[in-house]
């Protein structure tokens, strides 16, 4: 026979909800994988930019993405620092190896902004 005592019961429901509390805030934490992501950007933003305004670098092209503007982008690092380049000619792709112009940085300092300035 299962007790029907109200302090019972009340310790059960109790109980019953803990567990679902844990559950849930297991379920909703964030994975390894983001909070890796996470702490790389913050290291990111602590360190200082390998690159330099107005200086050329030569980086392989990891991706091509459509930039805020409207056009696509080569996307790419210098020492792990990502680089985004606009006025990228046809027929680029990942892999290919460019030299770019550094423009600006973005906010944060965590990347940078810049022009194409031919293949390497």
């Amino acid at each position: 026979m299962i007790p029907s005592s109200p302090v019972v019961i009340g310790l059960a429901v109790a109980v019953a909800l803990l567990a679902l509390f844990v559950l849930v805030r297991r379920l909703r934490a964030p994975s390894a994988e983001a909070r890796e992501s996470k702490r790389a950007h913050e290291a990111a933003q602590e360190r200082d930019a390998p690159v330099e305004i107005g200086e050329t670098y030569e980086f392989g092209v990891t991706e091509l993405t459509d930039h805020h503007s409207g056009s696509e982008v080569a996307v790419g690092k210098v020492e792990g620092f990502v680089v985004f380049t606009e006025d990228i000619p046809g027929g680029l792709e990942p892999g290919d190896v460019i030299r770019a112009k550094v423009l600006s940085f973005n906010e944060g300092r965590t990347s940078a902004d810049a022009t194409f300035v031919g293949r390497a």
